[in-house]
């Protein structure tokens, strides 16, 4: 049974036979779900800052609720 890879990028469920998968010369391995991702990271742009990947939407989840929690200070 083939396996289901997950983006190094953006996190997102890779099926068999899709996507691309980039072998460094240092031998390592990154699997990529789209040219969006592989694009985005040959810009160097990190998956944390861009909203759309699931590390962005937890960082954006995360500093939602520390500025919530700073209005409820506040008051």
């Amino acid at each position: 049974m083939p396996q289901t890879r997950q983006c190094d990028y953006c996190g997102a469920d890779i099926e068999p036979g899709t996507g691309t998968m980039f072998v460094h010369t240092d031998g390592t391995v990154t699997h990529f779900c789209s040219s969006k991702c592989e694009k985005n990271a040959d810009l160097g742009r990190e998956p944390r800052e861009v909203n759309w990947t699931e590390q962005g939407r937890r960082a954006s989840a995360a500093a939602s609720a520390r500025e919530q929690s700073r209005e409820e200070r506040d008051e």
